[in-house]
């Protein structure tokens, strides 16, 4: 079983930097993962395995994430802040600084301790992994973690080789100098991954009932979170869980608690320091002199703490202003030279279209002017005609007269010799045909006469 952070519904709060988010990548070794809100500036969770205690005396530095505030930025991971201030642009923008806390009542609380992490204190002792808590609220949250886990959570899943934590804290309206969220409550989720013997359980701690953890269902804890997100994938094996198992912790729980309430009580607890809070100098807890004298260095230690951190705001302000001026100058510049560029560009298109494009003007003149002189022409000759009231066909009609004339005297003359050949012809036909007839009409006559004479005397003949 490869228990699996998910997040259904809506997407997580603006500003989250995400990590990958398979826990089965921390199997096998002692690994962290965080997701960062931006916009509130604390750690939504920390998700780990169970860890071995921290060597005591490990050393406290606060340490940034550069690349939060600065993607670009060439610095280590984690880093001081103040080589982050001189190097990453805008360091402060999206994340916690140490100068947040200075002078407030609250305390850098981690969400993944120092005193569960079997590793380097780099990866806690950073401020992506601190959220505002009270004092009390602090030493409580690091005390509850220790004995759930020390007497609950790990005794009961094997020793803790699959044993998976994700611990965090929901935001509140309440900020720190107008910047850092101080949670409404911190969580704790537990997924126990052995198989056939496996279980998961929540656990819920608001700061104004720092005594009382509550141990809820992990269904009933992703209810209470933002976005309503599903912590592990089947809620660890809901199916196959070990329910002795849960009773045996819930029971572990109720008893650490009581323990507590009963050492309160006593005040035996009142004016110590827990180990499980991050540690103070090896020269501090040494002796009574020593604590006498960090009592009076403490606020001497704090005011050049303020007085640096003053100076490096100040500085670093500085810095933001004349880098912001040089870039307005710049920028400046540059929109001056674009500007000119543009224009000057402009100018020689327009000065090439219009020397391109005289030709063609001049045509369209000379043309334009053609058709205006031929208009003018057509004009006066319209004028003329209408003033002589002389048709144009006529004047066409008068000017091809003689050509007409002339081309029709041949044919005239060739139908006169032909009809005055016709009449001759005519009149010697004519003369021809009477004589012809007269003879004819003699002869008839004569004949006539002979047939006569012939029936008359018919014995002459």
């Amino acid at each position: 079983m490869r228990p699996v952070l998910l997040r259904h519904g809506p997407p997580p709060p603006a500003g989250a930097r995400c990590p990958r988010e398979d826990l089965s990548a921390l199997r096998g070794r002692r690994a962290l993962r965080h997701l960062y809100s931006t916009r509130d500036r604390i750690p939504v969770y920390s998700a780990f395995r169970a860890a071995r205690p921290a060597p005591l005396g490990s050393e406290q530095r606060w340490l940034v994430e550069p690349q939060i505030d600065d993607p670009s930025s060439n610095l280590e991971e984690v880093t001081e802040e103040a080589d982050a201030t001189t190097s990453a642009n805008s360091l402060g923008g999206k994340q916690a600084l140490n100068a947040d806390y200075l002078g407030s009542d609250y305390e850098r609380g981690q969400l993944y301790p120092f005193s569960l992490s079997g590793d380097s204190p780099t990866a806690t002792f950073t401020l992506t992994n601190a959220a505002p808590m009270t004092p009390s609220f602090q030493k409580r949250w690091y005390m509850n973690l220790h004995s759930l886990m020390d007497r609950a959570l790990t005794p009961q899943c094997g020793g803790g080789d699959e044993l998976y934590i994700l611990t965090g804290a929901v935001p509140s309206d309440l900020r720190v100098r107008g910047r850092v969220s101080v949670p409404e409550f911190v969580w704790l989720a537990a997924c126990c991954a052995v198989p056939g013997g496996g279980w998961a359980m929540g656990f819920v701690q608001h700061p104004r009932d720092a005594e009382v953890i509550e141990d809820v269902m992990v269904k009933e804890l992703e209810k209470l979170l933002p976005y309503n997100p599903q912590l592990f994938q089947n809620n660890c094996g809901e199916t196959e869980q070990d329910t002795e198992k849960m009773k045996k912790i819930l029971e572990v729980v109720n008893q650490v608690q009581e323990e507590e309430r009963m050492v309160q009580s006593k005040g035996s607890a009142r004016g110590t320091r827990s180990a499980l809070l991050p540690p103070e100098p090896a020269g501090e807890r040494s002796s009574l002199l020593g604590k006498l004298l960090g009592f009076i260095a403490t606020p001497l230690i704090k005011l050049c703490q303020l007085i640096y951190s003053l100076a490096i705001g100040v500085l670093k302000y500085v810095v933001y202003f004349l880098w912001f001026v040089t870039k307005q100058v710049i920028h400046g510049i540059e929109s001056s030279l674009y500007r000119l560029g543009s224009a000057t560009i402009s100018y020689f298109l327009t000065i090439g279209e219009e020397l391109a494009s005289i030709p063609w003007k001049v045509l369209k003149v000379v043309v334009r002017i053609t058709r205006a002189i031929l208009r003018i022409l057509c004009c006066l000759l319209k004028v003329v005609c209408r003033v002589l009231g002389i048709p144009v066909r006529v004047l066409v009609d008068v000017a091809t007269f003689p050509v007409y004339t002339i081309g029709a005297v041949p044919i005239v003359c060739q139908d006169i010799a032909v009809g005055l050949g016709g009449i001759i012809s005519l009149l010697f036909d004519t003369a021809f045909g009477t004589m012809g007839g007269l003879f004819q009409a003699i002869f008839t006559v004569c004949k006539w006469i002979g047939y006569k004479m012939t029936f008359d005397n018919p014995g002459e003949l």
